[in-house]
């Protein structure tokens, strides 16, 4: 493979404390944002919240700011419009928890009826979802996490060791959180989009970290004179390469999402650019740290 890093010696083992520190200021911040969407006071879309999506074509291009101001005149409040101008589109999105959400999206129609006369709408879709169905999508949301952990959890036991599985739950806990915890800091909608980026960080995590426990795993086995310490240090700088040249491939392809993908993938292209990072600085100084001090004063492997 090729190397963008020649050979390294990084003591990553070294500065665990610190970036331990690092790490549980965003599982507080991951917390936090478990907790309010539970509660329902975070920034949820209508997947959890209840609300009314409308999607309207017009006829000819439309300015959103023109749109805007109609919806206003017409006493509707607390809308997020999104342009789709390429195909003349429109979304008006509406978060509500009450239950009788139709009226909202007649109004929205009449009023742009009214408003633009010279621009006729050509087609019109209503997506509806109550409060009691965006609260119970947001339980099985957070079990379909859960699920996925645990998975990762007997997968990586059944690979490895159980220490080894410790080390990768607490990893892809930590990424998950995070990424979730930054969207929560920075005010972005949390949504079932959201929520599929997280299972596809957790699975990315998951593979970088079993990279690099498989090069643990094979070292401690061959190089016993050394600490468990040392062992680990050294595989993290053997696979140093390897990993960033993954992580640089995933990010073009996640850049390019965001860059180019339009509105719709912007938030799904930033969480995995995100978790993407996360991911690599957890394979190094939050998966591996919990292996050795897990089993620092006892040999991981024995002489057979």
């Amino acid at each position: 493979m090729i190397e963008i890093i020649k050979k390294t010696n990084i003591d990553f083992m070294g500065m665990r404390k610190y970036t331990f520190v690092i790490s549980g200021i965003l599982i507080l911040l991951g917390a936090i944002a478990v907790v309010q969407i539970i509660n329902g006071t975070a920034n949820l879309g209508i997947d959890f919240a209840g609300g009314t999506t409308v999607q309207i074509k017009f006829e000819n291009p439309v300015k959103l700011q023109d749109v805007r101001s109609i919806l206003i005149e017409s006493n509707i409040e607390d809308f997020d419009l999104q342009d789709l101008p390429s195909v003349n589109n429109v979304l008006v999105t509406i978060k509500r928890e009450e239950e009788k959400l139709g009226v909202f999206s007649k109004s929205i129609r009449d009023s742009l009826s009214r408003g633009l006369k010279d621009n006729s709408i050509v087609d019109y879709s209503v997506s509806e979802i109550g409060p009691k169905v965006g609260k119970r999508l947001r339980v099985d949301a957070m079990w379909a996490v859960i699920a996925a952990t645990i998975g990762i959890l007997i997968y990586v036991g059944w690979r490895f060791q159980f220490r080894f599985s410790v080390g990768a739950t607490v990893a892809t806990f930590h990424d998950v959180l995070a990424v979730l915890g930054i969207f929560n800091i920075l005010g972005i909608e949390i949504n079932l989009i959201l929520l599929s980026a997280l299972l596809t960080i957790a699975g990315y995590s998951l593979t970088d970290t079993v990279v690099v426990f498989d090069r643990i795993r094979e070292n401690l086995g061959f190089i016993l004179k050394d600490s468990v310490e040392k062992v680990i240090n050294k595989s993290l700088n053997e696979v140093l390469s390897r990993t960033l040249i993954t992580s640089i491939t995933t990010l073009l392809a996640a850049g390019a999402l965001f860059i180019f993908g339009g509105e719709v993938l912007h938030n799904f292209a930033l969480a995995i650019i995100l978790g993407v990072i996360i991911g690599t600085y957890s394979s190094m100084y939050v998966a591996s740290p919990v292996v050795l001090m897990w089993g620092k004063n006892r040999p991981l492997v024995r002489k057979s």
